[in-house]
């Protein structure tokens, strides 16, 4: 298998010093549902830390008063839903019609297995043109499908954790424990999409590069780290760089984190909120490196 093995990080997004909030990336995340609106506050503030301009993170409104007093730092777009747990139409169109002004967009973290997450994930793989991310729970509806993954419009990242993966390519997690870096590389390929396949040593692909993540300790292993990772990923794609580089920056930064976490908290002690407390310490790291 031809693959390129990637081990220098991809350069830094540059901010001139006449940035505005508009230059540094609009993102969108999608996320939440009763229950889980704690996966919506740690992607948007991800997205946050990752360094966007301007973070938008659309709930269902049941939630979007919660989401919103978690930090007043990003915008917040409430979800209207009917008795039959669908978007309604104005909430829908109100939605579509925002998407042409963002710069990468994710869904999934926290929104449950509801009709509206799984029509809205459908639509938007297939037709948003901007760089997606997809992630938790719209992956699992992605799976869910009956049909092969729909053509995509444009870019997309997929962010799975071995279970996931598992649903995704009706391969045992035993069977992809044995050779991840095959079932990845072949998923990338023939679905020509970026594939990060969560876990110790993540890897990261779109087919024809592959790099595996050497940063991140097992006390990530603690709910809400990916709600991070997704938000901090699509900041890094909506301020212009590639889904891979944006997915293996992404990567790094957060295991990085997660180290600096460990050290001063320990393994057992963490929890996912501690990682945005030291991603500034991760990004102070690298711009030193390269300086």
């Amino acid at each position: 298998m031809n693959i390129q093995r990637i081990k220098d990080l991809p350069p830094l997004p540059q901010r001139a010093p006449d940035s505005h909030k508009g230059s540094c990336g609009k993102v969108l995340i999608i996320a939440g549902s009763p229950g889980m609106s704690g996966a919506a506050c740690l992607a948007g503030m991800g997205a946050l830390r990752g360094g966007s301009g301007l973070v938008f993170v659309a709930t269902p409104a049941a939630i979007q008063s919660i989401v919103a007093s978690v930090n007043p730092c990003y915008l917040t777009i409430p979800l209207e839903l009917d008795s039959d747990s669908q978007l309604t139409s104005e909430s829908t169109a109100h939605l579509l019609d925002q998407l042409p002004g963002f710069d990468a967009v994710a869904i999934g973290p926290g929104c449950g297995q509801h009709p509206w997450v799984r029509d809205l994930t459908v639509q938007l793989y297939s037709e948003l043109e901007q760089t997606l991310i997809v992630d938790a729970d719209a992956l699992n509806s992605l799976a869910a499908l009956e049909t092969p993954l729909p053509d995509a419009a444009g870019p997309r990242i997929l962010t799975p954790h071995p279970g996931e993966f598992s649903r995704l390519t009706n391969v045992s997690i035993k069977d992809i424990s044995a050779d991840r870096e095959t079932h990845a590389i072949q998923f990338a390929q023939k679905h020509q999409v970026v594939l990060v396949l969560k876990g110790a040593g993540t890897i990261v692909t779109d087919g024809t590069q592959l790099a595996v993540n050497q940063t991140g300790n097992a006390g990530m292993a603690t709910g809400g780290t990916g709600d991070v990772l997704t938000g901090l990923t699509t900041s890094l794609a909506g301020q212009g760089m590639s889904p891979f580089d944006a997915a293996q920056l992404g990567v790094y930064l957060h295991g990085l984190a997660g180290d600096f976490a460990a050290d001063d908290l320990s393994q057992p002690a963490m929890i996912a909120a501690d990682l945005l407390d030291y991603i500034p310490d991760a990004w102070r790291e690298l711009i030193a490196e390269t300086n």
